[in-house]
């Protein structure tokens, strides 16, 4: 057992969860909202507690894993998140300022402002495949509009989860920042504790019990969840280049990302070469997988179970399975818990893969011959995190972004939608609710709080409670014609 195991297995259990709250929102509530320069404080510190520690973190994310790229690790895990961090940091003046309303009233003496306002205290549940940049984005966003933040850490990355538990109080008092390890126990505590603010990362199922804990204390809840992405290679797209593009995205950390491609659609006529091109890219970026360490493992056995389950029913039940394995190797492997690239063909509606997000390297393959046949299918599903698409910016691609709905759109490479450090990030309906990265992120943890005030002679409202004067009754009803006529006559203009 390691030493980070070890103190893992001896801290006590988290039965003060309630207590740490408490002492974050007195806290809160005690110092006021932070200024500009506490807020980028907690930011810089969070970021030097991941960039000082960044070989240990990397190192950890690996022991999890199993097998895990370093470099990509590097790159995704931290590498990754810097500029969404630095654009978040670099506008927070900017989005603290308040919003002036009736500027000419203000001469008259009214005064009407909206200002952005810290929640309280946030919490965050992170989740297992990328279990640093998952929780320090959030986190930072929270920081941002000035909040206090507590981290559930994913229990399945338990080396990752316990570093980040041991460096926290190195950077942050735990009024401040404070987080916490533990397995699926305590992670339903944690989501039934009464935040001013639930951030979630996570599956779709796991999502819905997370929301459900949040409403018995009306939390309001965000939820980055998962689902089935989309990718149509359109009639004028370059195969060869689709073909390895998507190849690629598919193996990224093993295919266990929330924006991975999951199944592409594929003009009929193109099938065989996309096939052909995306079995010769994974030869050439994998001539061995079981000892590779730039392979990326599945994290633990029942992920890798799971996923072998999808082939095994698809192919039980009719489908074309076509793994590229290395010359010499037997995969899949339940002791590396590696599988090979993996395409499946002729899916129907019996096989699980159908209908369940795979989050391995599985690429399910489709034909069509109409492009009508993609959307329908998208639309007849739940909205995905990501819609892809190969092909030129025309008619048929604007037809695609108007007709489907998803939680972005990315075309021509992987993940393109999460370029501009300032896009919002979110699904919509089972792939997520809200979004964050750049301004979202910080409204997702302000509250927009009006402030009037009024300095008039007069009341502005006062004709509201009685009495009620015959010229008041008049002024209502001559009011009231003029709303309906305006509204008839706009109705006669759209007839």
């Amino acid at each position: 057992m390691s030493a980070i195991e070890e103190r893992a297995a001896t801290r006590p259990p988290y039965a003060d969860l309630d207590e740490m709250l408490a002492a974050q929102r007195q806290a809160f509530i005690a110092a006021g909202p932070p200024d500009v320069t506490l807020r980028r404080n907690r930011i810089d510190r969070l970021l030097a507690m991941i960039l000082d520690n960044s070989e240990d973190f990397v190192a950890a994310t690996e022991a999890d894993y199993g097998s895990r790229s370093r470099s990509s690790a590097f790159l995704a895990e931290i590498l990754g998140m810097l500029s969404v961090i630095e654009h978040t940091r670099a506008h927070i003046p900017r989005w603290m300022r308040a919003t002036k309303l009736m500027r000419v009233a203000r001469f008259a003496g009214l005064r009407a402002e909206v200002l952005p306002s810290p929640l309280g205290v946030v919490g965050i549940i992170g989740p297992w495949n990328f279990p640093i940049q998952l929780t320090v984005l959030p986190a930072a966003a929270a920081f941002a509009a000035g909040n206090r933040v507590m981290i559930k850490m994913s229990e399945v990355t338990p080396r990752t989860a316990e570093l980040m538990a041991q460096m926290s109080p190195k950077y942050f008092d735990a009024t401040e920042l404070a987080v916490v390890t533990g397995g699926p126990e305590v992670g339903a505590q944690f989501a039934g504790l009464p935040f001013d603010h639930l951030f979630f990362t996570g599956s779709p199922s796991i999502g819905a019990l997370v929301a459900r804990a949040a409403a018995d204390n009306l939390v309001p809840v965000t939820l980055e969840l998962g689902g089935k992405n989309p990718v149509v290679v359109a009639p004028g797209a370059d195969i060869e280049r689709a073909a390895s593009r998507i190849a690629q995205a598919r193996m990224v950390n093993g295919g266990q990302v929330c924006v991975c491609p999951d199944y592409v659609f594929v003009p009929d006529a193109q099938v065989d070469r996309f096939v052909a091109v995306t079995r010769r890219t994974w030869s050439d970026l994998f001539p061995s997988i079981v000892g590779n360490p730039d392979y990326c493992a599945s994290v633990n056995q029942a992920n890798f179970d799971r996923v072998v389950g999808l082939i095994a029913d698809a192919r039980t039940n009719g489908a074309r399975v076509d793994s590229v394995v290395p010359p010499g190797e037997t995969l899949p492997d339940p002791g590396s818990h590696k599988i090979p690239p993996t395409i499946v063909r002729d899916v129907d509606h019996r096989m699980r893969i159908a209908s369940e997000e795979v989050f391995g390297p599985v690429l399910v393959v489709r034909g069509y011959s109409r492009l009508e046949e993609p959307v329908d299918h998208i639309n007849a599903n739940p909205s995905p995190l990501v819609a892809y698409w190969f092909g030129p910016d025309d008619a048929d691609f604007r037809h695609f972004v108007s007709h489907t709905r998803s939680g972005g759109v990315a075309r021509n490479d992987f993940a393109a939608h999460m370029i501009p450090s300032g896009a919002p990030f979110g699904g919509v309906g089972r792939s997520g609710t809200g979004a964050y990265h750049g301004k979202a992120g910080f409204d997702t943890f302000s509250h927009y709080r009006t402030v009037v005030g009024t300095d008039l002679p007069f009341s502005v409202t006062g004709h509201a409670a009685n009495p009620f004067t015959a010229p008041m009754r008049f002024s209502t009803n001559l009011a009231l014609r003029r709303a309906r006529g305006r509204t008839a006559a706009r109705l006669r203009k759209f007839r």
